[in-house]
């Protein structure tokens, strides 16, 4: 049976419907928003893995190329890897799922959003995640939704719902916002140094769009929702609970020691050494309940964590709340590089390179809205050993590109235009230590290294993570927060900005929501911390260095008339690679006309300039040249003014004397001055040795 239900969300219709398509899945959905359909799937598996302790959920989006009418590029003409688009977007949709579901729910379960048609104008993302919680709402699987998300834009000064990318070009803010309906549970946004209070307003207004929306998937589940799910919670036996008492009694005191080690090498691996303790004291020869009692050791590791932050309102590292680590920075830290960083806040360091390139290392993306290219690339780089692991080195996680999106959101807008600084500007990030908010050290790292390059950046970024432990009306809000905090804690909201406002902005919650007013505090917080981070870097580089490195291409940029460009390039390309061969330097060429020249060698850039000029100069009446002649006539000569242009010069031109022959004046090969006395409308060009001479003569005298 087909049911669909739908609301106007910022003047246009979504409709969700149910019944017609992919009907064996648990849960599935066909969400409408203009001209975009997205079929979203949910399935949880009903029988769980042996040894399985997590929520094995997967969520893929997947964006198909016939869904704006394209055909795939490269060989295999199909889709292949998933884009980072693709990737950021799944990881999108995860985030405020994930939380909703039971702690002790255990079965495989898999959401995938297919993009069938896209709408041009608008952005996916949002509709999607949409979808995933509505196919999850009528599902069988514990789901405890529904959810929505909507993406809000502000041009001048008003607040617009899921604007179009030609509106976001204007818009100073690209939040999403997604919620339930008692509250917001993820946020993400990019923004031009919004303030605070408008940051906080807009999440406000994000949500009450996210209501109506949830209030119609509730219609949807009420007409064909299945029952849920029971989730059996395996209660521990009377052995289970005595063992349980008999290791809190012994690991308890231990552990709070433990927890206030400030190290935090030292401290795991004194941890380590008290869960091996309570292992070797209550486990069987068998092993069986060495896996339980971590697990006691866990939940008192997180219970003390706690009642230190809202009890003791001290730090696992002794730090106040709003207090951030000792902070460290070097410039021009690698000496090849075109810019480098050495960022080190406490146990969290990254080193980040930036280097410049012309516009042939921009990166292209074949996309459903269209071909496009990419001049501000930002990757982030996880190794095994920032966190003193040994593991199998493997491409890009979800975690990492979502990493490198996120700091490349607070960076872009501050880079200078194309026409001001034409390079491109890739800017790499190795985690080199972890305890904590890597992301926020690759902002920070990544505008120290952007000035150190010479980029002529509007204003410097810095970066905090916050963090939040919330018991009942307890809440502490907690700055620059360290990878325990994160992992025991309820927030993880990261916040980068410059002195004027915010740049970015990441949070996820872990609980049922948070209200205004923490948010409204956690930001004010943040910004107290990205300010005081912010000193610190302008200690090491106070603004971009006035040039870039030697090391770094010169580009420089001529224009030539448009009809010139064929002489540039020459048949075949052969003209321009003869350039290039012989001096060594870049040449792109824009169909405007623009021609940038790159080198680190200043001399091969001034050489490719003179080639160019050469080939492209145009012939000026009145003006005298210096040419070679390449063919006598009877009736004249013509003569090569610069490479690529001759003209004639007629008998009559050759001297004040009658002349009888041309060779009796000019032979092939011999350099001649003459002037320009004509450009008729065909573009011959009439030249005069006769005056050329005599207007020289006159200046010398």
């Amino acid at each position: 049976m087909i049911k669909t239900v739908e609301t106007e969300v910022g003047g246009r219709l979504l409709t969700i419907e149910t019944g017609r398509v992919a009907r064996q899945a648990s849960g599935a959905v066909m969400v409408r928003y203009g001209d975009m359909v997205i079929l979203v799937t949910a399935v949880s598996e009903t029988n769980q893995r042996e040894g399985v302790d997590f929520l094995p959920l997967t969520v893929n989006y997947q964006e198909k190329f016939y869904a704006a009418g394209k055909i795939p590029g490269g060989f295999f003409k199909r889709e292949a890897r998933p884009a980072d688009s693709e990737t950021l977007t799944s990881r999108l949709i995860d985030r405020p799922l994930r939380p909703l579901f039971p702690d002790n729910y255990f079965f495989e379960t898999q959401v995938i959003a297919t993009v069938l048609s896209a709408d041009p104008e608008l952005h996916r993302d949002t509709v999607a995640l949409v979808g995933a919680s509505a196919a999850l709402a009528i599902s069988d699987a514990p789901f405890g939704g529904p959810i929505a998300g909507v993406r809000i834009g502000r041009i001048g000064g008003e607040f617009i719902v899921n604007p179009t990318y030609e509106q976001m070009e204007e818009s100073e803010l690209g939040l999403i916002v997604a919620g339930t309906r008692d509250a917001v549970t993820m946020v993400e946004a990019g923004a031009r140094e919004v303030p605070e209070a408008v940051m906080v307003d807009a999440i406000e207004f994000g949500h009450r769009e996210i209501v109506r929306i949830v209030e119609i998937q509730e219609e949807l589940v009420r007409q064909v929702g299945q029952e849920k799910r029971a989730v059996v919670v395996k209660e521990p036996s009377a052995e289970e609970r005595a063992l349980e008492a008999e290791i809190r009694k012994a690991a308890t005191d231990g552990i709070a020691t433990v927890n206030c080690t400030p190290d935090k090498k030292a401290r795991q691996k004194a941890l380590n050494g008290v869960k091996d303790k309570m292992v070797e004291r209550f486990d069987d020869e068998e092993g069986s309940k060495r896996s339980f009692i971590r697990e006691v050791c866990g939940s008192i590791e997180k219970e003390d964590m706690r009642r230190l932050i809202l009890e003791k309102k001290t730090r696992v590292d002794g730090r106040r709340f709003d207090e951030v680590r000792p902070i460290s920075c070097e410039v021009g830290f690698l000496p090849r590089t075109h810019g480098s960083a050495l960022f080190t806040r406490g146990e969290t360091q990254s080193v980040v390179v930036t280097t410049l390139g012309t516009s042939q290392d921009e990166q292209r993306i074949d996309a459903l809205e269209g071909d496009s290219k990419k001049r501000f690339m930002m990757h982030y780089n996880f190794p095994p050993y920032s966190v003193g692991e040994a593991r199998f080195l493997r491409g890009p996680g979800r975690r990492e590109i979502g990493h490198g999106a996120l700091a490349e959101r607070s960076l872009v807008e501050m880079l200078p235009d194309e026409e001001r600084f034409p390079y491109t500007v890739r800017i790499v990030s190795e985690i080199t230590e972890s305890n904590g908010s890597s992301s926020m050290a690759t902002v920070c790292g990544g505008t120290l290294s952007l000035m150190d390059a010479g980029v002529p950046i509007a204003t410097p970024v810095s970066g905090i993570a916050m963090g939040m432990i919330k018991d009942g009306n307890d809440v502490v809000i907690l700055s620059d927060i360290l990878g325990v905090e994160d992992h025991l804690g309820d927030m993880d909201f990261k916040v980068t900005g410059t002195e004027k406002g915010i740049t970015a902005l990441q949070m996820d919650i872990k609980i049922a929501g948070v209200n205004k007013q923490i948010l409204s505090d956690a930001l004010a917080q943040a910004r107290d911390g990205r300010l005081h981070i912010l000193s610190k870097m302008l200690e090491a580089l106070a603004e971009p260095r006035s040039d870039i490195s030697t090391h770094a291409p010169r580009i420089i940029t001529v224009k030539i008339h448009p009809d010139k460009i064929r002489d540039v390039i020459g048949p075949g390309g052969k003209v321009i690679r003869s350039i290039v061969e012989r001096t060594g330097a870049k040449i792109d060429i824009e169909d405007d006309g623009s021609v940038k020249i790159a080198s680190a060698d200043e001399a091969a850039c001034a050489e490719a300039i003179k080639i160019i000029e050469d080939l492209t100069q145009e012939a000026k009446i009145g003006k005298i040249y210096t040419g070679t002649v390449r063919k006598i006539m009877d009736f004249g000569a013509f003569v090569e003014i610069f490479p690529g242009t001759d003209g004639l010069v007629h008998i009559s031109q050759l001297a004040e004397h009658r002349v009888q022959k041309v060779e009796d004046i000019l032979k092939e090969g011999d350099t001649v001055a003459v002037k320009v006395l004509e450009i008729d409308r065909q573009g011959k060009i009439r030249l005069s040795r006769k005056e050329a001479l005599a207007e020289t003569e006159s200046k010398s005298k």
